[in-house]
């Protein structure tokens, strides 16, 4: 059955990547040692690829802010793809990205006018088109670009999709931080009950036209300023327990009565967001929050802290696990740092060293940039750093193909976990037992020949209802089906095929393009 969807060169080609194990380096961790917090240097497909079995379900909210396929080279990311190996990329990453989302998560990807109509196309076929949520706008940087060089673009695209419907984003919060009135239970701010003038949209309806009397004893009415009847912005029951409740000021301003709803401070007001994010801050915004940190520009088009701060606010819960795995400078890190957020940080290059380690301790150690003061943040917390193993398979001298040197017992056992579906979890009780698969399956990784006496010796550390894979680099000959609920598999053979191994960097994973010659039946058709 044919289907709506985008088509592009080498699409269905994507390449079968391996899920690598992540080397912890405890002496790039930061902050309190009991941290979940994680960042991952390394290409960020292969660590996403990495995270998957472990994570999948896990992450609350996802953020990314890719390369944007320009066509201008930038110090920091090789931008200049072509627009089939770009989606290629993107569709992988996407893939994994969905997987590792919880049933009520959401993922935001911020893009360009170059290519966010083909995202959101490649999107809707990923996340489904029904799980669209809105595609917001954020009025923050300027350029010339698009198809059209006189036109300068001053806004970016960040697709939002659900993972399922059961997601809900929550309602914008403001809180009221005091103000220039005051009374006996302390400060506030005024908003004018009356709806008016042409901001006021909805439809007037009938309870919300109604008298309130004012110290006088005159009745007061919402009168719209061309003199037509008009509305308040409460029903008259939600007004008198305003009134009751020390919410109301009926004042008298230039000879007429004024009614105004007290905002006091810490009161929490909610409200729809709004799709065009113009109110939280620009690209100047975020160039000087890095100025700040670094010294330096150092990142192309930062971007703000506030900005990240609102989607997040928006798609997530103190505690919930946020994403981003194009994380440049650290910023959606920081920020879930500030909010009291988990996170996940993945970057590739020298700068996560020299960029978002330095950002994320001094977060840990309390700065005051970016949204700092808002979050009323001082400090605490901390993060785990993380490397991605070296491949696992390389070839030797001849050609063949064989486990690298570069893996001990420990590390070969938790790699061939992972690629054969377990979950690598070592039991102290039981040496012959690496890791656990979804269904309670165990598996056994060794260097070992296997002989009958040591296969007897397993077999009496497994009960008859259990099940054991036991990947070794030799067994033998005719034990095999010793034991019903034992298996044996060779290593590298059994694993040879699962996936991709050589490759470190997908950044540049070019999809060959086919050259087409020109004919003269091509010149015959053109005429």
């Amino acid at each position: 059955m044919q289907k709506l969807e985008l088509t592009w060169i080498g699409k269905g080609q994507e390449p079968a990547v391996e899920p690598r194990i992540l080397l912890h380096d405890a002496s790039r961790d930061y902050g309190d040692p009991n941290a979940t917090n994680m960042l991952i240097h390394g290409d960020n497909l292969l660590a996403l690829k990495a995270l998957e079995q472990e994570f999948s379900g896990r992450v609350k909210c996802i953020y990314i802010d890719p390369p944007y396929n320009t066509g201008s080279a930038f110090e920091t990311y090789n931008d200049n793809l072509e627009h089939s190996i770009w989606l290629t990329l993107m569709s992988a990453r996407l893939h994994i990205l969905r997987h590792l989302l919880r049933e009520d998560g959401f993922i935001f990807v911020q893009i360009d006018d170059n290519e966010q109509a083909y995202l959101r196309v490649l999107m809707d076929e990923i996340f489904g088109r029904k799980n669209f949520v809105a595609s917001f706008i954020w009025a923050g940087r300027a350029g010339k670009g698009g198809t059209a060089s006189n036109v300068s673009n001053q806004q970016e695209y960040i697709h939002c999709y659900q993972k399922t419907s059961t997601a809900l984003l929550r309602k914008e919060q403001r809180v009221s931080d005091g103000g220039n009135y005051e009374d006996e239970e302390g400060k506030y701010t005024r908003q004018q009950l009356r709806q008016w003038g042409q901001a006021d949209r909805r439809e007037d309806r009938p309870s919300m036209w109604y008298p309130i009397s004012a110290p006088d004893g005159s009745h007061v009415f919402p009168i719209k300023d061309d003199g037509s009847d008009g509305r308040w912005r409460v029903s008259e029951s939600t007004f008198n327990t305003l009134k009751a409740d020390n919410l109301i000021d009926i004042v008298k301003i230039d000879g007429a009565w004024k009614v105004y709803r007290k905002m006091r401070d810490g009161r929490v007001t909610e409200s729809a967001y709004g799709t065009l994010l113009d109110d939280f801050g620009t690209s100047a915004t975020g160039t000087a929050e890095i100025k700040k940190i670094y010294g330096s520009k150092t990142f192309d088009t930062p971007k703000p802290e506030k900005l990240i701060a609102h989607l997040i606010m928006l798609s997530s819960e103190p505690g919930d696990l946020v994403l981003d795995s194009f994380l440049g400078s650290g910023t959606t890190a920081a920020v879930a740092h500030k909010m009291g957020r988990q996170y996940i940080g993945i970057e590739l290059g020298e700068h996560c060293y020299t960029h978002c380690i330095p950002r994320l301790k001094a977060v840990v150690d309390g700065e005051q940039g970016g949204i700092s003061k808002v979050q009323s943040w001082q400090g605490g917390g901390g993060f785990k750093f993380y490397e991605l193993a070296p491949t696992l398979i390389v070839k030797d001298e001849n050609g063949f193909e064989i486990i690298s040197d570069q893996y001990d017992a420990t590390m070969l056992a938790a790699a061939v976990a992972k690629l054969c579906g377990y979950r690598f979890a070592p039991r102290e009780d039981n040496p012959y037992i690496h890791g656990v698969n979804n269904v309670g399956g165990f598996i056994f990784v060794t260097t070992q020949y296997i002989t009958a006496p040591l296969l007897g010796e397993i077999a009496k550390n497994i009960s008859d209802t259990q099940s054991l894979v036991i990947c070794a680099s030799a067994f033998q000959v005719g034990i095999k089906n010793n034991f019903p609920n034992i298996k044996l598999r060779k290593i590298p053979q059994s694993v040879l095929s699962k996936c991709e191994y050589g490759a470190d960097n997908y950044n540049l994973n070019v999809v060959e393009l086919p050259d087409f010659e020109e004919t003269e039946e091509d010149f015959e058709d053109a005429e």
